[in-house]
């Protein structure tokens, strides 16, 4: 009988070395990243190198079994086993489940050395991306103890059963098909189906290693309404002993993603309006245990979604286990992103594998995502042939579900790598880097006339928040209240267009990109509705909440701009959003209204004298919050770059005249504009270039990331960035370890100084 063994208690870590033999460091628990502090402080300077961590088994203790693996959840990036200092196997991907046969090598006293290494390399991804490759033996280490005859452990970390339900009318075929190992003369394979509450429904004896279930009135999975689960569980049994076993949920459900209705589940138009999910946490990194998973679940179907791009990697199993009970819709994806690798294509195979293989049987699945931005650089053949490769890959080991990728802004409606998918999603932030909230639902609208048989949607959108306020929000502020005003312009425009098969909002939660230096708190991407910590709901969450959540379910009301107390204004704007009807507005205890919203989203204003608590009211819900008259604003709500170089308020500004605190596109409308900006686009590349020669050279040390882009004035990305101040962009070359010093940017500045505007620049 199969025997799992958890290896998490006992570790020694050793930091910086490949030395198997050290005997001396840390003894610490599993999960462990080493990158749980520097991984989001900023600097893009998080340390990437390899690591060892070894353990002692005492076979004494081990459980009883013929064979033995080392079973891996997740070890980031790259990872060697040594057994007692000889070396048994290498994995690349971190992400993914991966086994090891230690059988052999198993002495009294066995010692289990792992070296992971998370540094750069050329042909294992991610290795260039908006977030933090954390290092380390991040997820569960198992070992398994099986019988000779045993269900398949050697491939791609597989479960060794693959369930594939097809429903027809109000019936389902369920064939189930398992992987042995050593299967003898005698022996015989038991499937047993159970429903929901475990009960046995149907069991078959066969020696067949693929056989077909037929349940009558099949109970659909039905996504939040109704997530139903079955259970089959498969054994090999000889005579009266049952040698080796496993089971595995899975649901029967129909879906189609059709051009012009979007998502359809079981026959229903399901609506996909949700999240995108990084895995990391304040204070854990990627290490994460299950209440920290069960924690995010529970946040994200409070907002009301109903799908979760679940980005850019593999994630925990546990995770989609949650998902399946939870009735969410998932698009699953490898870190094929950012920067095609010419040597990296084995890499998106391997790791392919192992993502369709290991999650083949959740029905919460369906998509399988090939790419993320890949394109960002243009497509060149290379490119396009792996893609064709993963996407009939994909096909050929799962014939019920499609492809997708996810494109940036741009990236051509005409490009050759948009027809290889079979559904397509973009990411773009009009409205934050660049162009402006209104953008966006006539780009999609011009996507489907030009393409209205491919099916499209929105796999990116969003702006970045802290705890910054203002009564007058703008585009690149950081304030919660322009996020909250962007994210209520998104939903109107992208949830009204039924013919989006999904939209995925990035992010749920801020997440660790030690390469960011923006928004006053480096380190982080704070494009979350909610803190990393999980702390905090930023009032944008609550917009969903209002428009996703039935008030049968969940009725609720929520005063916005709770953090924002010291106004200046005489008369202040007070948002609510409910998923009731109607709000009321109490100011000191007094009526100032009733209003109706069919869009969920209700203004008031306020006057704004001494100090004044407002609670706004719907139905039998409350929420209350207080402002207070200043005559001056309050600085701590006013954006301060961290580390910064200049702050926005030391540039010196004139009348009439451009600074590094105008909008790029802004200095583009002017000849001299351009030109000055042709000349700065200049230097950043001369900067990159010192860079890469120091690094080839070995002349500077390596750093964690960084990007390498097109900054030619006219270039896409460019285009896209328009609404970034140049000091805003200035401190974002830190992602491309390019940097400008205070007297270089003094002198930018001076020279911004000496060109007039034009009369449509304010």
């Amino acid at each position: 009988m199969r025997n799992i063994l958890n290896l998490n208690e006992n570790w020694l870590f050793v930091k910086n070395t490949t030395d198997v033999k050290l005997t001396e460091g840390t003894t610490l628990t599993l999960p462990h990243t080493w990158n749980n502090e520097d991984g989001y402080d900023g600097g893009n300077d998080y340390f990437r190198g390899s690591c060892l961590y070894k353990k002692t088994l005492d076979k004494a203790t081990l459980p009883e079994g013929d064979l033995y693996y080392l079973e891996f959840r997740g070890a980031n990036s790259s990872a060697d086993v040594y057994v007692n200092g000889e070396k048994l196997a290498h994995h690349d991907g971190g992400y993914s489940t991966w086994r090891v046969n230690i059988t052999e090598k198993i002495t009294d006293t066995t010692e289990i050395e792992v070296i992971v290494d998370n540094s750069p390399n050329e042909e294992v991804y991610p290795q260039m991306a908006d977030f933090t490759f954390y290092g380390g033996l991040y997820r569960n280490v198992n070992l398994i103890a099986v019988n000779k005859a045993h269900f398949d452990l050697d491939y791609y970390g597989a479960p060794g059963i693959m369930i594939t339900p097809t429903v027809d009318g109000t019936d389902a075929k369920v064939e189930v098909e398992v992987f042995t190992t050593e299967l003898a003369e005698g022996q015989k394979i038991v499937y047993t189906l159970y429903d929901k509450e475990e009960n046995e429904l149907q069991k078959i004896e066969s020696t067949d290693k693929k056989v077909v279930f037929e349940i009558k009135d099949v109970h659909l999975w039905h996504g939040r309404k109704d997530p139903y689960l079955y259970c089959c569980e498969a054994e090999i049994v000889e005579g009266e002993t049952v040698l080796d076993n496993v089971c595995s949920r899975f649901g029967c459900r129909t879906f189609k993603i059709d051009p012009e209705n979007g998502f359809i589940l079981n026959g229903e138009e399901y609506p996909l309006r949700g999240v995108s999910r990084h895995q990391d946490r304040w204070g854990f990194g990627n290490a994460l245990l299950p209440e920290h998973h069960e924690e995010d679940i529970k946040l994200i179907m409070e907002v009301g979604a109903t799908t979760i791009r679940l980005a850019h990697y593999q994630h925990d199993q546990y995770f989609y286990d949650l998902c399946d009970e939870n009735g969410l819709v998932i698009w699953a994806e490898i870190p094929y992103i950012s920067r095609h690798m010419p040597g990296g294509r084995e890499n998106t195979i391997s790791q392919m594998k192992e993502l369709v293989s290991q999650n083949y049987n959740h029905p919460s699945i369906v998509v399988w995502g090939l790419s993320n931005e890949i394109s960002i650089a243009g497509s060149d053949n290379d490119l396009l042939e792996n893609h064709k490769i993963l996407n009939n890959l994909v096909h050929e080991m799962d014939k019920t579900r499609l492809t997708t990728i996810a494109a940036v802004s741009m990236c051509k409606m005409d490009d050759p790598y948009l027809q290889i998918p079979d559904v397509v999603s973009y990411n773009h932030y009009f409205g934050w880097y660049g162009g402006d909230t209104t953008m966006n639902g006539p780009w999609f609208d011009k996507w489907h006339a030009t393409h209205p048989n491919i099916p499209i949607g929105c796999s990116e959108y969003g702006c970045e928040a802290l705890n910054w306020h203002t009564s007058t929000p703008k585009q690149g502020d950081y304030t919660e209240e322009y996020q909250a005003y962007y994210h209520e312009e998104l939903i109107k425009q992208l949830f009204t267009r039924k013919y989006m098969w999904a939209t995925h909002v990035w992010n749920m939660f801020d997440f660790g990109a030690d390469a960011r230096a923006e928004g006053g708190e480096n380190g982080q991407n704070h494009k979350g509705l909610v803190t990393m910590d999980r702390k905090y709901k930023k009032d944008a969450f609550y917009a969903y909440k209002a428009w996703l959540v039935s008030p049968e379910v969940d009725p609720f009301v929520h005063l916005c701009g709770k953090r924002y107390i010291d106004r200046v204004e005489d008369v202040t704007k007070v948002t609510v959003y409910s998923n009731l009807p109607e709000v009321e507005l109490f100011v000191n205890g007094e009526s100032i209204g009733k209003k109706t919203a069919e869009d969920h989203f209700f203004y008031f204003d306020v006057k704004n004298v001494g100090e004044t608590t407002i609670v706004a009211k719907a139905g039998e819900h409350t929420d209350e919050g207080k402002i207070r008259k200043v005559d001056e604003m309050n600085m701590d709500y006013v954006l301060r770059e961290v580390g910064a170089v200049l702050n926005w308020f030391d540039v010196v500004e004139k009348p009439g005249r451009y600074s590094l605190n105008d909008k790029i596109s802004d200095i583009m409308k002017s000849k001299r504009g351009k030109l000055w900006f042709i000349g700065m686009g200049l230097k950043i590349k001369k900067k990159m270039d010192a860079n890469k020669k120091a690094n080839k050279d070995g002349k500077a040390e390596k750093k964690s990331g960084g990007f390498e882009v097109d900054l030619k004035a006219d270039g896409g990305l460019m285009q896209m960035m328009g609404g970034f101040t140049v000091l805003r962009l200035s401190s974002m070359m830190g992602m491309m370890n390019v940097s400008f010093t205070k007297e270089e940017l003094l002198k930018l500045n001076k020279k911004l100084n000496r060109i007039k505007k034009p009369k449509d620049v304010k």
